[in-house]
């Protein structure tokens, strides 16, 4: 029994490295993206939550990437100078916005991604329906994990 508990945490111990390593990777991923698009790195990754998760609020933006609504303000200011994004009033509501990435830029985007899109694709292939049902929900769980360990901090 020993042996098995031994290689099971071997195991373990190689997904969370595999994970270490690959928050790293994709951190300078993204680093050489936001480099290439003329993004800093928060502003990229508040993008990127606006693309995916839009139109959304300045406030909700905020707790979503865990920084303060004056250091949104200016994050924001950028992005929409740059053509990234634009604030949408909302209905009802003179005070409020939303804001909502700009399809242009999106697709200027997506080109500089485009590599690692089809790379990840590439790898996908490799995977039957039940292993990626798999992947996809351990990637989910770890997210929420991550979520819930960030929001334990602040």
């Amino acid at each position: 029994m020993a042996v098995v508990g031994r290689e099971r945490r071997r195991r373990v111990t190689a997904v969370l490295e595999a994970l270490r390593d690959l928050r790293t990777e994709l951190a300078v991923y993204s680093h050489r993206v936001g480099a290439r698009v003329e993004l800093k790195n928060l502003d990229f990754d508040c993008l990127d939550v606006i693309a995916r998760h839009g139109p959304i609020s300045p406030t909700a933006l905020a707790a979503r990437v865990g920084v303060h609504a004056a250091t949104m303000t200016g994050v924001l200011s950028r992005l929409e100078a740059a053509g990234w994004i634009s604030r949408v009033p909302v209905e009802h509501d003179r005070r409020a916005v939303r804001v909502t990435s700009t399809p242009e830029r999106q697709r200027e985007l997506y080109g500089v991604l485009g590599g690692m899109q089809a790379r990840m694709g590439e790898i996908c292939a490799g995977y039957t329906d039940e292993q990626l049902a798999t992947i996809a929900d351990f990637l989910g769980r770890t997210v929420e994990a991550g979520r819930t360990s960030a929001d334990e901090l602040s």
